[in-house]
């Protein structure tokens, strides 16, 4: 049990992930957290001013998960084209993992992200900048044609959206999945290249 004087965002973050998965995001509440953690329900407001803010938090938790493993793409050493690939194959990894996994809970995450759009907004923003960083360095080392780094880091990330944007959810199990994500890589690549 914890106790009011160690609990930690943290931990509510997790029970608070928990509550959703369990209820959904109409019917969990802040008290259903701090009974999970078994504290009170002002203990969990100490942390977190208000159900929204928690559910802001919840959110950005979630969101920067997948940041991580793609920042370490984003700086990793070697060619810009094997990086740039390697990071678009992370965040559809990612995503895929997250919503076949555990369908309840990306469907509850969905929800959230609507309420959240300036969080999501800042999520994109970072990965873009990540995808920025590795075509920069693509141009530097003229790998990659010369061009506008944050419009074509855009374009990438929009072209493939259908592999990380959550609309497309339902069509990430399918076989051939893969497949034609390779198939537009090799256009985005051929796009990218210098000549």
């Amino acid at each position: 049990m914890t106790t009011d004087t160690t609990l930690t965002a943290e931990q509510i973050l997790i029970a608070a992930e928990d509550v959703l998965r369990r209820f959904g995001p109409a019917k969990a509440t802040v008290v259903d957290v701090a009974r999970i953690l078994g504290v009170s329900h002002s203990s969990v407001y100490r942390h977190f001013p208000s159900k929204a803010a928690l559910r802001e938090a919840v959110t950005q938790r979630w969101l920067d998960q997948a940041h991580f493993a793609l920042a370490n793409v984003s700086i990793e050493g070697g060619p810009a084209e094997e990086r740039l690939h390697r990071w678009l194959v992370t965040l559809f990894a990612a995503k895929r993992k997250k919503a076949l996994d555990d369908p309840q809970l990306f469907a509850t995450y969905m929800v959230l992200v609507e309420e959240n759009s300036g969080t999501v907004e800042a999520h994109i923003e970072t990965m873009v900048g990540q995808i920025a960083q590795i075509v920069q360095d693509g141009m530097e080392k003229e790998e990659f044609k010369l061009a506008h780094i944050l419009t074509t880091a855009r374009a990438v990330f929009d072209a493939t959206a259908h592999f990380h944007d959550p609309a497309y959810a339902g069509e990430w199990s399918d076989p051939k999945a893969n497949e034609r994500f390779e198939a537009l890589w090799t256009l985005i690549l051929n796009g990218l290249r210098a000549r």
